[in-house]
C-alpha cells in the first residue's frame, strides 16, 4: 500500500509539472501599449465600474512607476499588470492589496523570479472578481499570492476569507483586519493558506490586529510565520532586502503534498504543529534586530486528526507525523489529549522520526481500554511499530501504565511525568498491578518535580515496588518544581532513554 501510495504521489507530482508547463505555454499576451516599471513591462487598464468592461490605456510619463488618479476618469477603476522577463512554470502572480508602488521591493524581486504582479485600485468587491477573471483568462495562476500593507491587509484578508480557493498565500505587512474577516480565519486554515506577517514592535495595529490573528491561527493549526522588527512603527513597510519575503512567497505558492503512513487521509483533517520559539535576525539595512518565529524558522510537522460528528467539538484520534519516519516507524502512544507548542521532548522525537499519536476521550467515563486497543490494531496494521512508547503526564501517565499492564507484549518502554498512578480504565490502580510489566522486562522512566505531591505518594512507592519485583525504573527529580513544570523538559536524557529502549 505504501509503495503504491508513493507511486501515486510521484505521478501526481509529474502531472503538476506537466500542467505547469502547459499553463506557461497557454499564457496570453496582455493587450495595450506597454510602459516600464522598475525595468519590467507594464500594462495599464481601466475597468468600467458599472459594466466591469476592461480596456487598455497607457500610463503617462508623469506617473513614473506610480499611479495618478488624474489619469483615471470618473466611473472607472485603474488596474495594472507587470510582466516578468520570462514567466515561471505555472505563471505565478502576486496581487498587491492596495497602495500601488509603495515599498515594492518584494514585487521587484518576485518579477526577477518569473512572477507577474497584478493590481486593482479598489477595495474587494465584485470588481475584484472581474479583475481576477481577466488576468486568469490570460493564463496567470488561479491561486495568486497576496501582499497587503496596512489597508492592503484589510483587502487581502477580506478576499481570502471569501475566496479561499483563489489564494495560495498571504504576505501581510503591518496589516489591519475587519471583524468579519477575523471571524472567518478558520477558512484560511481549512484551505491550507500560509501567512507571513511582517510587523514593527511599535506599529499601532500590532497588538490589536496581528497578535490576535497569530493567536487564532496557532489555535486552529495553521501556518503563520512572523518577523517583528524591533523599534519600528507602522512605516516603513517591508524590508530593504526583500529576498526573505520573495523566498517565502516562492515556496508557499506550492501545494503541500503529504506521504503519510496511513493512506486514508480523507478520514482526517490536516493541520500543522511547530515550535513558537523566538529566534533573532539582524536586519543590516534597517540596523535593528527582528524577532522571528513560525514555520519558516523551525521544523513543521503534519497533524492528522480523525474527523468526528461530535456537536460538542470532541476531537478524534490525532497523529503528528515526522518529516522522515525512522526505520520501523516507531511511535509514541501519548495519552495526554493536548500538546504544547513548547513540548521539547515530543519535538525532539519527531525530529528523530517518531510519530506522536494522541488518543481521544469520547466517553463520559474517561479513557476506554477497548478504544485504545482498536487504535493500536489499526495503526500497527498500517505499518506502525508493534511496540510503541507509552507516555503521559499526571493522571494520563496512570492511564498509560494501565494500558501497558494489559498489553506488556505490545510496548517498548514507559515514560511518565509527574505521574498520578491511578486509572479510570479499571477499578484497581496500576500501582497495585505492576507485575506484568516487570515480568516482560519493560523499563520505565519517571520525571517529577521535587515538590510534586504525587512524587512521594505514587512515584516513590511505584519505584520501590517495581524494583522489588525485579524491574528497572529510573526516577529523575527536578529541584524547585511542583506538579506543573515551570519550563519544558530538557529532552536529552528522556529521548536517549526512549531511543535506546525502542531499538532494543
Amino acid at each position: 500500500m505504501r509503495t503504491f501510495f508513493k507511486l501515486t504521489l510521484a505521478i501526481v507530482g509529474l502531472l503538476l509539472i506537466v500542467i505547469g508547463k502547459i499553463s506557461a505555454q497557454a499564457l496570453t499576451t496582455f493587450e495595450g501599449e506597454k510602459t516600464s516599471w522598475h525595468g519590467f513591462d507594464r500594462y495599464d487598464y481601466l475597468m468600467d465600474m458599472e459594466t466591469m468592461a476592461i480596456k487598455p490605456i497607457k500610463a503617462t510619463p508623469q506617473e513614473g512607476t506610480g499611479m495618478n488618479d488624474a489619469n483615471t476618469p470618473k466611473g472607472t477603476i485603474r488596474c495594472i499588470v507587470i510582466v516578468p522577463k520570462a514567466a515561471a512554470p505555472g505563471n505565478p502572480c502576486t496581487w498587491r492589496g492596495f497602495y500601488w508602488d509603495h515599498e515594492s521591493q518584494s514585487e521587484v524581486e518576485l518579477l526577477k523570479r518569473g512572477f507577474h504582479v497584478v493590481y486593482c485600485n479598489i477595495d474587494p468587491d465584485n470588481h475584484w472578481e472581474a479583475w481576477y477573471d481577466f488576468f486568469t483568462k490570460h493564463g496567470l495562476s488561479k491561486k495568486p499570492a497576496f501582499s497587503g500593507m496596512s489597508r492592503g491587509g484589510i483587502n487581502e484578508y477580506a478576499w481570502a476569507t471569501t475566496h479561499p480557493d483563489k489564494v495560495s498565500c498571504l504576505y501581510a505587512d503591518n496589516p489591519a483586519i475587519r471583524p468579519e474577516s477575523f471571524a472567518k480565519l478558520d477558512l484560511l486554515v481549512k484551505y491550507d493558506i500560509p501567512v507571513l506577517s511582517l510587523v514593527g514592535t511599535e506599529d499601532f495595529l500590532f497588538p490589536t490586529n496581528t497578535i490576535p490573528i497569530e493567536d487564532i491561527y496557532h489555535q486552529l493549526g495553521g501556518r503563520m510565520t512572523m518577523m517583528i522588527k524591533e523599534g519600528t512603527p507602522h512605516h516603513p513597510h517591508s524590508i530593504r532586502d526583500a529576498k526573505f519575503i520573495a523566498d517565502w512567497v516562492e515556496q508557499n505558492i506550492k501545494p503541500t503534498i503529504s506521504d503519510p503512513l496511513f493512506a486514508d487521509t480523507a478520514a482526517y483533517t490536516k493541520t500543522y504543529y511547530y515550535s513558537l520559539e523566538n529566534q533573532y535576525q539582524f536586519l543590516k539595512a534597517e540596523k535593528t534586530y527582528a524577532t522571528v518565529r513560525g514555520p519558516w524558522f523551525t521544523p513543521v510537522y503534519d497533524v492528522y486528526m480523525a474527523k468526528t460528528a461530535s456537536k460538542y467539538g470532541i476531537k478524534g484520534l490525532t497523529i503528528i507525523a515526522p518529516n522522515k519516519p525512522a526505520p520501523g516507524n516507531p511511535w509514541v502512544f501519548r495519552t495526554d489529549r493536548t500538546i504544547a507548542r513548547d513540548a521539547a521532548v515530543e519535538q525532539a522525537l519527531l525530529a528523530k522520526g517518531y510519530y506522536v499519536v494522541i488518543p481521544p476521550i469520547t466517553s463520559q467515563s474517561g479513557p476506554v481500554r477497548k478504544d485504545w486497543d482498536k487504535i493500536y490494531t489499526t495503526l500497527t496494521g498500517k505499518g506502525f511499530s508493534k511496540k510503541p512508547v507509552m507516555m503521559g503526564t499526571g493522571a494520563y501517565g496512570g492511564e498509560a501504565y494501565e494500558w501497558a499492564i494489559y498489553n506488556p507484549d505490545k510496548i517498548s518502554c514507559i515514560y511518565v511525568d509527574n505521574v498520578a498512578m491511578r486509572s479510570l480504565m479499571e477499578k484497581k490502580a496500576p500501582i497495585d498491578t505492576l507485575a506484568p510489566l516487570t515480568k516482560a522486562g519493560i523499563k520505565t522512566l519517571h520525571v517529577s518535580g521535587a515538590t510534586d505531591p504525587w512524587l512521594t505518594t505514587d512515584t516513590r512507592v511505584a519505584e520501590q515496588r517495581y524494583k522489588a519485583l525485579g524491574g528497572s525504573m529510573t526516577v529523575i527529580t527536578i529541584p524547585g518544581e511542583g506538579h506543573f513544570p515551570k519550563v519544558p523538559r530538557e529532552p536529552g536524557q528522556i529521548v536517549a532513554f526512549i531511543v535506546k529502549n525502542t531499538k532494543e
